[in-house]
């Protein structure tokens, strides 16, 4: 026998699935370039193939370049959906104090994930240094290139993964958990001229940098952790 339900009881309605941020096949396409440019910077152990032969300078640009024109597709994937590059990061700042606090989230979320990326490294016997001293620059006006490098990373890296793929992946597969280790994934992968072993540890940090996302509801702690981990390999290569 089937119970009445009481009508007294507030029943609540299903949690609705969050709906994808662009078409699949736009998804689809940015991945293959994604893969296929990190297949190339393996094949040639540098950022950019094509421009450090003309000079880390010219590489430092080719990157930067390539990184707005994924952020412009990206703008124009979501925007078939009504969303804006704002929506994907997320917060505010309507205060200097605003910027002072997710300074200091950074800040602290480098010490941390620094501890732990350390141990990931040595347990996976990994280093950057050759990768450091092969790309890193000489010149003044390679550092200013680079320093504009270490800022559009750290704005359209975490665009790309943090702020699209996660959320489509999340979208996708109904779980922000396998969202979050999906973008993970891809952002290792991304980096083909670090190696296999250094791509495992950014995975890692991919991994960090999610969960810095998800929990901050906003990108803006990662852009600025990523701009600060980015520059400070100068002092590897000044060290």
């Amino acid at each position: 026998m089937q119970n009445n339900p009481d009508p007294n009881v507030a029943i609540s309605p299903p949690a609705q699935r969050a709906a994808p941020i662009a078409p699949a096949w736009h998804t689809i396409a940015l991945l293959l370039f994604i893969g296929l440019a990190s297949a190339t910077s393996a094949y040639s152990h540098n950022l950019s193939p094509l421009g450090f032969r003309r000079g880390p300078a010219f590489g430092y640009l080719s990157v930067i370049l390539m990184q707005w024109v994924i952020v412009a597709f990206i703008w124009f994937g979501i925007r078939r959906r009504g969303l804006t590059l704002r929506d994907l990061i997320g917060g505010t700042w309507p205060r200097w104090t605003s910027i002072l606090r997710d300074v200091g989230i950074a800040i602290v979320f480098l010490i941390v994930s620094g501890m732990i990326l350390v141990a990931c490294a040595r347990l996976l016997h990994a280093s950057g240094r050759e990768v450091a001293e092969r790309l890193l620059p000489h010149t003044k006006t390679d550092i200013v290139s680079y320093l504009l490098l270490c800022a559009t990373a750290g704005f359209c890296e975490e665009v790309i993964f943090r702020g699209y793929l996660q959320r489509q992946f999340s979208a996708w597969t109904g779980s922000t958990i396998a969202g979050l280790l999906l973008q993970a994934v891809v952002f290792g992968a991304g980096h083909g001229y670090q190696g296999p072993r250094l791509m495992a540890v950014i995975t890692v940090f991919g991994c960090l940098f999610g969960l810095l996302a998800q929990w901050r509801r906003s990108l803006r702690p990662g852009m600025i952790a990523h701009f600060l981990q980015d520059s400070s390999a100068l002092l590897v290569r000044f060290h």
